[in-house]
């Protein structure tokens, strides 16, 4: 919807909440991509910014973008980094091959299949507010990716947890928050818990506003059938990363395996079409409006 539109029709907060429900590195085709903005990180692991998140652009049906990657090593010493197909619904090679080695019953090759499992992305247009590493940066509009674990705070926002928590919607010009990044290391890892939204606040004046919403960019590539490689391409490259010897094909299903290394039982996957529910929500905005 067009900024004029976008303060009348503010998100329905339950309805943006139900979206996400439904939808229940290196980088190697955005590398240096100037768009994208990523906090910065200290020699001890420990990074600091203040960010706001971004309504959705006219155009895209959420403020947010959902894609499944794989990122590893094969034993050639090359890398496979390649969205994977599943993310639009399609068998992808990566997958079907986990679901053989998961199958196979050896723990090694439950292992192999962890090492190379599916990696959960999420793509929003942010507004940086504080940078300390990178004061260039505050004031400008980029791309943010960011996994689960942000994506979970932003759903507590939306969805809290205790009756005297006020529902926020994160995404909101006037009635959402800063998000605070606190990144610290913890037993190697690089950990986001102690990040958190500020109170609800006008992210500036409207005439502001407007000029900032203007700056946003479209999400859509991140989900768009024709960004990503098709299966034939992307079986070739897993060949030619894994060798001869790591070429195990398989026609199985596609399995989701958990995000933690200690899982021990497979989940299959459900495969969802390509067009998500959530235009249900935006149709729900208009009979509002």
């Amino acid at each position: 919807m067009s900024f004029a539109d976008l303060k009348a029709k503010a998100m329905k907060l339950d309805s943006l909440v139900g979206a996400a429900e439904q939808d229940g590195g290196k980088k190697e085709s955005y590398a240096q991509d100037e768009r994208k903005w990523k906090p910065t990180r200290d020699k001890s692991g420990n990074g600091y910014a203040v960010i706001r998140f971004l309504p959705a652009k006219e155009g895209d049906d959420l403020p947010w973008a959902k894609y499944w990657d794989h990122f590893f090593k094969g034993p050639t010493g090359q890398w496979y980094v390649e969205k994977s197909l599943t993310t639009i619904g399609k068998d992808d090679p990566v997958s079907e091959m986990n679901t053989k080695l998961w199958n196979s019953g050896i723990e090694s090759d439950k292992q192999i299949a962890r090492d190379r499992k599916r990696r959960l992305h999420y793509v929003s247009n942010i507004y940086v507010v504080n940078d300390p590493a990178n004061p260039e940066n505050e004031g400008k509009v980029f791309l943010y990716e960011y996994g689960k674990k942000i994506f979970d705070k932003i759903m507590d926002s939306m969805r809290p947890q205790f009756q005297d928590e006020t529902p926020v919607n994160p995404f909101d010009l006037w009635k959402g928050a800063n998000f605070k990044i606190k990144i610290a290391k913890v037993e190697g890892y690089v950990n986001y818990d102690r990040s958190s939204f500020d109170a609800p606040t006008p992210l500036a004046e409207d005439s502001q506003l407007e000029a900032i919403y203007n700056q946003e960019y479209s999400l859509k590539e991140f989900t768009d059938e024709t960004t990503f490689k098709p299966y034939d391409e992307l079986k070739l490259k897993l060949t030619r990363v894994l060798g001869e010897a790591g070429a195990v094909t398989s026609s199985a299903e596609s399995m989701e395996l958990e995000d933690s290394v200690t899982t021990t039982t497979p989940t299959p996957e459900i495969k969802k079409p390509p067009v998500d529910d959530t235009m249900s929500y935006f149709e729900k905005l208009a009979a509002e409006a």
